[in-house]
């Protein structure tokens, strides 16, 4: 329960800071006012890690000669791919993450895996 809450928490920030990064990433709240920013935004999160988590570890298990052979730039690919998914995904249910077009996805996926990994550093504990 421990790990779930640290990675919610770690995937909400990452993707605030993603949203003010890069221009074309945003997050479309259920309501116009800051909790319920901060509810979506952690509702986001945790659709999130569950696309990223299923779908995306299919997609990366599958991919994996590809990976090999363009030297992990498809990885890149994939997590731009999987940005788009959730903004569709935004869309159908009216609020969440919204990528304008791939290129906007592309620079997200970056953003959003160094600001990950930096505060999974940071905020999970170190495994003895």
């Amino acid at each position: 329960m421990r790990n779930f809450v640290i990675s919610t928490v770690v995937n909400a920030l990452a993707l605030w800071f993603t949203t003010l990064v890069v221009a074309g990433v945003s997050i479309v709240p259920l309501q116009q006012s800051t909790p319920m920013f901060i509810v979506t935004l952690v509702i986001t999160a945790i659709i999130f890690g569950v696309v990223n988590g299923t779908i995306g570890r299919v997609i990366r298990f599958l991919a994996f000669p590809l990976y090999i052979l363009t030297l992990g730039i498809l990885a890149l690919v994939v997590n731009a791919l999987l940005l788009l998914l959730m903004s569709w995904l935004g869309t159908v249910l009216q609020f969440g993450l919204h990528v304008s077009t791939f290129w906007d996805g592309f620079w997200g996926a970056i953003v959003l895996s160094l600001v990950s990994w930096i505060l999974g550093l940071v905020l999970r504990p170190l495994k003895r």
